[in-house]
């Protein structure tokens, strides 16, 4: 059978043998347990850490809200309980009842974010743009999902999707861009929090505030080695700190000022608002959506977390405080409209002003360390899954599997970050680019969250309907009104957004026309013969770890190491580290092994499942659990063949045995790494642009990014290099 054959529906055996490995190791699938029921002691404990992790960049924009509103000034009372009211139906609509009530769902068996969207996608329908899909992967325990029940629904999309080149590549296109818009965030959320908090000493001058702003931008990115698990406990009471003096401020200067501002609950207020101001309250919107920056925060860092204590965390502590500082401030606006452009800091009792400034700083930082470490896990998500040049992941946490920090971008980051804070030096032009990021994220999720409600969810297409309309046009509002603001500052996500997707889609494309090269210059059966019977080709002691990207058959690059040096170890194992898209793979499922023919000649053909949040292990251990599942398989194949031949189960363990111990003294005497050095070269009759894009703009990053030996942590003293060039 080909790779793509389907299993059949015969009863199943304990062990038996599947066609697209030839034989497997023969592991049984084992339950999800990550669905079980949580504590509500646990559940309350996670929704107290998320405080501090999830809801710094939400939890800040009272910062600039109000003044990104009204950049010129407020023309007319009632534009403030016109704005209030805005802002109090954005938040309900968008992060309590879309994200908090609806798209928490949409888990990847726990991980949230654009690549969940797109796995679960993936595993429902082949549409992955890498040919190397295998029916054992079906059978992992968390690829399995519940499919709709609105079967011909499901099944005439599905066709369409597979089907369609255009479907697949726009999926991905819309995956990278998502990805991209949220790395986006990383780069202004430091900008505009940071500016925001310091603007509090404006007394100074505006270079000074931007050089406090730049030197804590410096120092923050500066301590990322470190990683938030050292300094993760302190986070949350920090947060729940400032959750307590903005909805404390709040309540006072309602008290205080106009508790009538509550009226703004009446949606009228915001009718009357537009029909007031035609365009320029269009134009607001770019202000207002600023009150719900940091909401896909919710989703993107759900993997640290729970669905339900997420849910806890966002409606009791969250969604009240932040009400409660927009009421504040516009009760505050009621009185004193000519202090808009300040008006968190002009509205913060005299009493408590220097507290709060402190406080304002802590939790601006805290914001931006979110959207940070956010970016690294994105990052980290998109190399695993082919889509970005190979960068060192150091994973700075033992309890948290999620938390990594890549010295590359992080520096990258503080560059961009430095020089937009320098450059813009205020949050009203840096607040025209980040609506875009932010909004262009959730359009993105919508339309991804649609299609998975059409094809894989129980849902009437009548609930799909009200979804999709209700929120497109809230999205695609606001999305229009910060396009508006294109040459102020929101050009700068766009651009940038389209940078990193052009890196993206071209080591995407090359990587994937490498893999096709494999696939169709793989060697044959016939030569592996040849091979086994030429006394020509010395078999050295010791096993070799031989590096492909091929989940089947042997990849050119054996024939050519063998040509030019005619030996073989005495135990070879073509590894293919293969990224799947779910977020983890069980241990005991990630091996799956064949054994090439003849089988006296000891080549075996592994492929190691990862998820895309999965940790890469050193050396070491990588090679002890090779080995060791390597033996397991010896075992079951030897009781297959015992099954289907009815040889003599004694005879059949003394072969086990004898296999299993030869495995053993090749790993002691000897591991040695063999790596393909591939150049990849485009056509002599590729078009020019192609060529440009192959032979320069490929070859660029390859070369200035880390090399795969570096990124698993090889030993260069038993690492072999085999250079040879790919023609694509």
């Amino acid at each position: 059978m080909g790779e793509n054959s389907e299993t059949t529906d015969e009863p199943r055996i304990s062990m038996r043998r599947v066609d697209s490995l030839n034989l497997e190791a023969g592991k049984v699938s084992m339950p999800n347990h990550h669905g079980s029921n949580m504590s509500w002691k646990t559940t309350i404990g996670l929704a107290f850490q998320s405080i501090g992790i999830v809801y710094g960049d939400i939890g800040t924009s009272p910062l600039y809200v109000f003044s990104s509103t009204f950049p010129n000034g407020i023309d007319h009372k009632d534009d403030i309980l016109g704005v209030l009211s805005l802002i109090i139906y954005t938040i309900l609509l968008v992060p309590l009842v879309k994200y908090v009530l609806i798209v928490l769902w949409a888990n990847d068996n726990g991980e949230g974010g654009t690549f969940a969207l797109y796995s679960l996608i993936c595993r429902y329908a082949k549409v992955s743009l890498i040919p190397n899909t295998q029916p054992e992967d079906r059978e992992l325990s968390n690829y399995k999902l519940e499919i709709s029940s609105e079967l011909k629904r499901s099944q005439a999309i599905k066709k369409k999707l597979e089907n369609s080149k255009y479907a697949k590549y726009t999926l991905f296109f819309i995956t990278i861009m998502g990805t991209s818009m949220v790395i986006g965030d990383g780069v202004l959320t430091p900008c505009i929090s940071v500016l925001s908090a310091v603007s509090g000493i404006k007394s100074l001058g505006a270079n000074a505030v931007v050089g406090i702003s730049v030197a804590i931008l410096i120092v923050l990115f500066a301590v990322q080695q470190f990683g938030t698990d050292k300094v993760g406990f302190s986070f949350a009471p920090i947060i729940l700190l400032w959750f307590a003096f903005i909805s404390g401020i709040g309540l006072y200067n309602l008290i205080v000022y106009d508790v009538t501002v509550l009226r703004a609950f009446n949606p009228a207020y915001f009718i009357y608002y537009f029909h007031r101001n035609g365009k320029k309250a269009w134009i607001s919107l770019g202000g207002v959506v600023l009150c719900i920056t940091g909401t896909e925060a919710m989703f993107a860092d759900l993997g640290h977390f729970s669905v339900r204590a997420i849910q806890l965390s966002f409606t009791c502590c969250t969604f009240p405080a932040i009400l409660f500082a927009y009421f504040g401030q516009a009760a505050f606006l009621t009185k004193f409209p000519d202090k808009v452009s300040d008006t968190f800091y002009a509205s913060i009792p005299h009493a408590i002003y220097w507290p709060t400034f402190v406080v304002a700083v802590l939790a601006a930082i805290i914001a931006s360390q979110a959207l940070i470490t956010g970016t690294f896990s994105i990052i980290s998500q998109s190399l695993s899954m082919g889509s970005f040049p190979r960068v060192k992941i150091v994973h700075t946490s033992a309890k948290n599997e999620g938390q990594v920090y890549i010295p590359e971008i992080n520096y990258i980051l503080m560059i961009f970050c430095v020089i937009i804070t320098v450059a813009f030096k205020t949050t009203e032009k840096i607040g025209n680019a980040y609506g875009i990021a932010v909004v262009s994220v959730m359009l993105i999720t919508t339309c991804m969250l649609t299609l998975i409600m059409l094809v894989i969810w129980k849902t009437s297409i009548f609930l799909i309907a009200i979804f999709f309309v209700v929120f497109i046009l809230i999205e695609g509002v606001y999305f229009s009104s910060v396009l508006f603001k294109f040459i102020e500052g929101g050009y700068l996500p766009l651009c940038f957004a389209a940078f990193l997707m052009m890196i993206m889609t071209i080591w995407h494309y090359v990587h994937k026309q490498s893999y096709i090269y494999e696939l169709n210059n793989k060697v044959s059966s016939e030569y592996m013969k040849k091979l086994a019977s030429n006394p020509d080709i010395k078999r050295v002691p010791g096993i070799g770890l031989l590096y492909s990207e091929l989940v089947q058959g042997m990849p050119p690059i054996f024939a050519h190491l063998v040509a030019n040096i005619p030996s073989v170890h005495s135990v070879v194992v073509v590894v293919t580290i293969k990224p799947l898209p779910v977020s983890k793979v069980l241990l005991e499922e990630r091996f799956l092994f064949r054994q090439l023919e003849p089988r006296g000649y000891r080549i075996f053909r592994c492929v190691v499942r990862n998820g895309y949040n999965d940790i890469v292990e050193d050396p070491v251990e990588f090679e002890k659990q090779l080995v060791e599942n390597l033996k397991d398989f010896i075992r079951n194949q030897q009781m297959l063949d015992e099954d289907q031949a009815a040889t003599d189960s004694q005879n059949t363990r003394a072969t086990a045995d004898e296999e299993i111990e030869f495995v053993q003294e090749a790993m002691d005497k000897s591991t040695v790494y063999l790596m393909g050095e591939t150049q990849v070269v485009a056509g002599e009759k590729s078009s020019w642009f192609k060529k440009i894009v192959v032979n320069y703009v490929y070859d660029f990053l390859k070369k200035n990014f880390r090399q795969a030996d570096s990124l698993m942590a090889i030993p260069k003293t038993r690492l072999v290099r085999v250079g040879m060039t790919y023609e694509i």
